[in-house]
């Protein structure tokens, strides 16, 4: 780690004694703050995944559109979370990470309602553009504040906690929606205003403030525009390449304006006083393998979470909530893993879990390639696919997303950040990716989609190994 470390984040406290940093015991209402920060995680990152079944049922209510328009209620939210999380973490350190997440909580809420109670396509879209602004000012700020609230001695275990609760909110997106499309669409959304009030209001009463002592630099405005922009554009260009086809010319200015923006953004980091992303969080390989394979591992997964969903109702004619219900497995076997993320990290370190977990993806694509077919076999061809993708979401997040406490105190919530980019990024590429091979929701390009994510889990799992607890050189 470079000898030139930012300054020390410190902790300040509406509640009387000792900041909640400066003591070996961690602060006194540590385990009710990790409850706080759980709720909020889960309810910002399940809002994700939980939409994806209920397009049938948006559409269906908005007379006139077509599958096109209706998929903007996805994109809008994954373009706007993936550009605006590293930012919103580097924001939380200076403006105050209590002060960002409870804005964020309160701003969530807000747009849940209006998402709820949308009159029209365009209100739903635009309140999920802006409900992804708060979800990127919860996600990571909720880590950020973990760290200071807990001894050194058990970051791992709340890492593990706090990751495995992302990969039950991601198994379970399914479900969840093909249980409350049973309903109404809108309830996806209006299930998220009472949570979001009570952790609002627990929130303001239990969690501590952490920031920046004041005189700390602010972000480079130019690298945060440059991120903005090549993350954003770059998502765009991936979710209507299959719309617009991979060689239209739209798709590959996007493509081209994104690098051009990456490359700013790579420049300034290298140059900038205090640019949005640090060069000094890539200095540790345990941080920067985590980022690639969340990238690829994310890609793998999303695929994972639509193909089952859209399979088993497009070619095995299952209703929405059945095929919920039959994707549960799936989260009920992460929750296992997950519950004893802390344990496993310490006996086997974070890359033998994180490699087992990214290769028990890419074996359940396997299994699925040589046993589904369009005669329906749940039990015998689908389930068992089901209990390996549990067991990747269980082994492979909580690792993965700790790779955040390898860095300094300060850097968590952008380390958080990053992590949380490049799984938005690659679940973005994942959809993308089925969207392209399933046009027609055949057998064929399931198998292709299939292929795909065994390929990804593959390729994760390489990317673990081949930059394993070794140290970069700095530029």
């Amino acid at each position: 780690m470079s000898t030139q470390a930012a300054p020390q984040a410190v902790a300040t406290t509406t509640h009387s004694g000792p900041a909640p940093a400066a003591t070996e015991a961690g602060h006194p209402r540590r385990w009710s703050i990790m409850a706080v920060l759980g709720a909020v995680a889960f309810m910002a990152q399940l809002d994700f995944f939980v939409v994806n079944v209920a397009l049938d049922g948006i559409g269906q209510s908005f007379p006139g559109t077509n599958v096109a328009n209706v998929s903007w209620v996805l994109s809008a939210y994954a373009i706007v979370f993936a550009a605006v999380l590293v930012p919103a973490g580097r924001i939380a350190d200076h403006w105050g990470r209590r002060k960002m997440l409870l804005s964020g909580v309160a701003l969530f809420t807000l747009t849940s309602a209006v998402a709820a109670a949308a009159p029209s396509l365009g209100v739903l879209v635009a309140a999920r553009a802006v409900q992804a602004v708060g979800a990127a000012m919860i996600v990571p700020t909720s880590l950020g504040l973990l760290y200071p609230s807990f001894p050194k001695r058990q970051h791992t275990l709340v890492v593990g906690l706090w990751a495995g609760v992302g990969a039950i909110a991601a198994s379970a997106g399914p479900p969840v929606g093909g249980l409350l499309v049973t309903l109404d669409w809108r309830w996806i959304f209006l299930i998220n205003v009472p949570v979001g009030i009570g952790t609002l209001l627990a929130g303001a009463l239990l969690l501590p403030e952490v920031r920046q002592p004041k005189g700390a630099a602010v972000p480079d405005p130019a690298s945060t525009l440059a991120l903005l922009l090549a993350v954003s554009l770059l998502v765009l260009a991936t979710v209507q390449g299959p719309a617009w086809g991979w060689t239209d010319i739209r798709t590959a200015a996007l493509f081209g304006a994104a690098a051009l923006a990456a490359a700013s953004t790579i420049e300034r980091t290298l140059r900038a006083k205090s640019p949005v992303i640090e060069k000094q969080l890539f200095v540790g390989r345990q941080f920067t393998a985590a980022t690639v394979a969340l990238f690829l591992f994310s890609a793998g997964f999303a695929i994972v979470l639509l193909s089952t969903a859209l399979f088993m109702q497009e070619v095995w004619h299952f209703s929405p909530l059945r095929a919920g219900v039959s994707i549960a497995p799936a989260p009920l076997a992460s929750i296992a893993f997950a519950m004893n993320a802390g344990p496993i990290q310490r006996r086997f370190g974070r890359t033998a879990p994180a490699v087992t977990g990214t290769l028990a993806m890419a074996l359940a694509a396997g299994y699925w390639l040589a046993t589904v077919h369009t005669t329906p076999d749940y039990w015998g061809a689908m389930f068992p696919g089901l209990i390996l993708v549990g067991l990747a979401g269980g082994l492979a997040w909580a690792p993965l997303f700790a790779a955040a406490g390898t860095l300094a105190p300060e850097r968590a919530t952008t380390g958080s950040a990053v992590l949380n980019m490049s799984r938005q990024i690659g679940s973005a590429v994942g959809v993308a990716v089925l969207v392209a091979l399933t046009p027609h929701a055949t057998l064929i390009g399931f198998d292709h989609a299939w292929s795909v994510q065994a390929g990804a889990g593959l390729a994760a799992g390489i990317a673990l190994l081949a930059l394993h607890s070794r140290r970069m050189p700095m530029p």
